[in-house]
Order: structure tokens, then C-alpha cells, then sequence
């Protein structure tokens, strides 16, 4: 039998028909999710196991055992660590909050009223009552939304080893800067030390006559040169010490205790790495999270366009009595069922439910774009450890070079030898200056690319 509209209650009619009508809307684009859900794990293994590996077993490649030791205390003692733990912390009680949504919902209350007057008996009440509400998810929308939040939290995990992957890496950065401001203060003082001797030597000369005033002049200057660079180096190495203590924790009084000796690359970069090492990535591991999150608020979205039922239960009592107040024989209880549907609210739902569904779409894109930045920056690494390999060979023998003709010079100049010049020392101790700097940075920077490599594939080369 055919049943019409005209043969129901109208509000029923209404309902039916809204009802229909968001089916109907159901029908559209679905969101997308380009990973199964997987449910989060225990805090405690975002920092054990293979994640703990991903934030620091890629150190072991310097070897360096002082390095090892300060990134190590940097996880335990670093402030913006603990933060970041807290929060994740956090993240996990949102998610159950989020699945509690799924669960009914339970509240009892208690009262008592007593009346007294002049005119009237006293008079006293005991009440109590017991309230229940349950929504059964009829559509899945509840589930849906409690998967987004399972989701989220697994994306709170994975920004956390995030954090302690970048923490690592920065503090092992800043060793390295700090033992590069070292060398290059152990050179400011070996540079202050040759100028006073070529000083010296060309007052000596000046005094017998081989050499001009003007020679004096310029190797004075040379001494106040290099000792006025002296006290920029003592500078930029207090300013690193400072930088490593804040990222330890410690108050930056730029004492801590620095090798001289930077740490050393135990291996060069093997051909052909898998390019499923990516996957581990906090942050694109932490973006497909947010993609099964923005896929699951879309469903949620576009489910919140069909009808809600929710079952209330109550019961309650009062008495003039306490003891009757809780007294099973005299509750009263109501169960009640609700069929509601939003018939029209200006577009509100659908719109929510297309906005859902375009914030999906615009997660897609966002993890597209952070996966293409991922390639590129092991690639850029890649291509310039090569570069840098090279240009630390030529540079060794620049250094060398430029050291032996300071030696020659300034031996030319003490032993009086015809056309030998005080500006020719100059400029070749010049020259040897430039080069040992320039090769102190360039091991620094071969160092920080590398560990750059490591941040860019998400910790060593084989970790899965």
C-alpha cells in the first residue's frame, strides 16, 4: 500500500520528508583518507623503541661521545621538551573526551527545602533525582567524530617526535658551533702569538737598517688587529656556549666545557636511499594523521544532515522523609525516545558539511606540498655534502700552501735576503688566516648539513 504525505501527521510528513531530503545530500563527494586509521599508542612510545632510535640513533654517525651525551641531556632537561609533552598529554584526554560522546551520559542530583513561618507548619523536603541520556549512532557520525579525535592525538604523537627529532638535531648543531668558536678562538690566539713575533723580528731588521718605519708600523698594527679579533672570538664563543646551555636547560652562563676537536663523519651518505624512509617523518606522518582527521569531521559533517535519536531515562523522588527520599518503592521513572531533524536553519548544515569537505581536500594538497619539500631538502643535502667533500679537499691544500709561504717570508725577512718584503708577509699571513677560518666553517658546515640530512629523511639511514 502505497502511503502519502496527506495520510500523516504533519509534523511527521515534515520529518519524513527532511529526512529524504538529507539522504539525498549524502549523496555527494565523500571525503578522502589516504591512510587506514590506526589507532594512537601509549605516551611512553612516542620517546621508546624505534622512535626513540628516530630522534637520536643517527648521532651515533659522528662519533662523538660528548655530542651523544649533551643531546642526550638535552631530552631529558630541555623546557620546550617537557611543554611539548604536556600538550600531548593533553591531545590524550581530548581523545577521550572525543569517544565519551559515544557513551551515555549520567548526572544525579540531590535537594533539600525546609519551610518554617509564623503562620504556617514547618514543613521539610527530600528530593532526588537520576538522569540518563544516550544518542545511539545510528549513522556513525559519533564514531566518525571519535576517530577524528583518535586521529588528531596520533598527530600530537608524531608532532612530539617531531620535537624531539628537531630538539636533537638543534642541540647537536649548537655542539658543533660551539667547538667551531673554539677552534676558531685557539686560531685567534696562535695568530695573535705570529704577529708579535713577526713584530719582533721586523723592529730587529728596522734597527739594522734593512727595513723602512712604515714596516714597523704595519706589523703593529697587525698585533692590535689580531687581538682586537681575539676578543670577537672569545665573544661568539660565549655566545654559543650560551646557546647550548639554554637548549640543555641551564641558566646561560656560557662556563660549559667544549672539545676542541670537531666530531667527525664516519661514513659517507649510501647510494640509492629508499625513499620509503620518508614515511617516518614526524611532520608527514604527523600530516596523514590530520588527513584521517579531516576525512573523518567531513563524514561527521555530512551524517549531522540526517536525523538524531536520542533516548532520555530519569527517575526521582521526594519526600518529607530522608529515608523515603531513597527509597526505590516511591522513584519515579520516565523513558522517553526523540526523532529530531533539523528541517531549515539557512544553509547552516550543508554548508558545515561542505566546509568539512573542503578542509579535507585542502589536507590532501597539504601533504602533497610537504612530502615534495621533504624530497627536495634530502636532495639539496645530498647534493651539497658532494659539494662540500670537494671543496674541503682543495681547501686543505690552500691552508697548506698559505702556511708555508708565511714561513718562508717571515724566514726571508730574518735573514735579510735581497727583495724580501714585509708586505709580502703580510699579505701571505693574510691569505693563511682566511684559509684556516674558511676550513674551521667548512667542516662546521659539512656537520650541520649532514645532521640536516638526517632531520630531512626522519632519523638514520635504515630505521624503519
Amino acid at each position: 500500500m502505497l502511503i502519502t504525505f496527506s495520510k500523516l501527521p504533519t509534523a511527521l510528513a515534515i520529518g519524513l520528508a527532511a529526512t529524504l531530503v538529507s539522504c539525498e545530500a549524502l549523496k555527494g563527494p565523500k571525503a578522502v583518507s589516504s591512510k587506514k586509521l590506526d589507532l594512537p599508542g601509549a605516551f611512553s612510545q612516542a620517546k621508546s623503541g624505534q622512535n626513540a632510535e628516530i630522534s637520536t640513533g643517527w648521532i651515533e654517525e659522528f662519533r662523538d661521545s660528548r655530542m651523544t651525551k649533551v643531546v642526550k641531556d638535552a631530552l631529558v632537561y630541555n623546557q620546550g621538551l617537557k611543554a611539548a609533552a604536556y600538550r600531548l598529554k593533553a591531545a590524550r584526554e581530548g581523545a577521550i573526551i572525543g569517544r565519551s560522546s559515544r557513551l551515555p551520559s549520567i548526572n544525579a542530583s540531590t535537594s533539600y527545602r525546609k519551610t518554617d513561618g509564623q503562620d504556617v507548619s514547618s514543613n521539610e523536603n527530600y528530593s532526588i533525582s537520576l538522569n540518563a541520556v544516550w544518542e545511539p549512532d545510528l549513522w556513525g557520525r559519533l564514531r566518525n567524530l571519535d576517530y577524528s579525535a583518535r586521529a588528531n592525538y596520533s598527530a600530537s604523537i608524531a608532532d612530539f617526535r617531531g620535537a624531539r627529532l628537531s630538539l636533537a638535531a638543534n642541540t647537536a648543531k649548537a655542539w658543533c658551533n660551539l667547538v667551531t668558536s673554539e677552534q676558531q678562538l685557539e686560531l685567534a690566539k696562535t695568530n695573535v702569538e705570529s704577529f708579535s713575533q713577526a713584530l719582533i723580528v721586523v723592529e730587529r731588521r728596522y734597527k739594522a737598517n734593512t727595513l723602512r718605519s712604515v714596516d714597523v708600523q704595519f706589523a703593529r698594527n697587525n698585533v692590535a688587529n689580531s687581538k682586537r679579533s681575539l676578543s670577537v672570538r672569545q665573544l661568539g664563543r660565549d655566545n654559543a656556549a650560551r646557546n647550548l646551555e639554554v637548549l640543555l636547560g641551564r641558566y646561560p652562563a656560557a662556563t660549559i666545557n667544549s672539545s676542541t676537536n670537531l666530531p667527525s663523519l664516519s661514513e659517507s651518505i649510501p647510494i640509492g636511499l629508499p625513499s620509503k624512509l620518508l614515511e617516518r617523518r614526524p611532520d608527514l606522518e604527523a600530516a596523514r594523521s590530520r588527513l584521517v582527521a579531516s576525512a573523518q569531521n567531513a563524514e561527521a559533517a555530512r551524517k549531522s544532515l540526517l536525523p538524531n535519536l536520542r533516548l532520555t531515562g530519569s527517575s526521582s523522588n521526594g519526600s518529607d522523609t530522608f529515608r523515603r527520599a531513597f527509597d526505590p518503592n516511591f522513584l519515579v521513572y520516565s523513558i522517553a525516545s526523540s526523532l529530531a531533524q533539523t528541517v531549515y536553519q539557512g544553509g547552516a548544515l550543508t554548508a558545515r558539511a561542505r566546509t568539512a569537505l573542503e578542509q579535507n581536500r585542502a589536507a590532501i594538497e597539504d601533504y602533497t606540498r610537504l612530502a615534495l619539500l621533504a624530497f627536495r631538502e634530502v636532495e639539496s643535502a645530498v647534493g651539497t655534502d658532494r659539494s662540500l667533500t670537494e671543496q674541503e679537499r682543495y681547501l686543505r691544500q690552500e691552508v697548506k700552501q698559505s702556511q708555508l709561504a708565511v714561513k718562508r717570508a717571515l724566514s726571508d725577512i730574518s735573514l735579510g735576503i735581497d727583495g724580501a718584503s714585509f708586505l709580502e708577509y703580510l699579505e701571505a699571513q693574510r691569505r693563511a688566516e682566511s684559509a684556516g677560518i674558511s676550513l674551521i666553517r667548512l667542516k662546521n658546515q659539512r656537520l650541520q648539513n649532514r645532521i640536516d640530512l638526517h632531520l630531512a629523511l626522519g632519523g638514520d639511514y635504515s630505521t624503519k
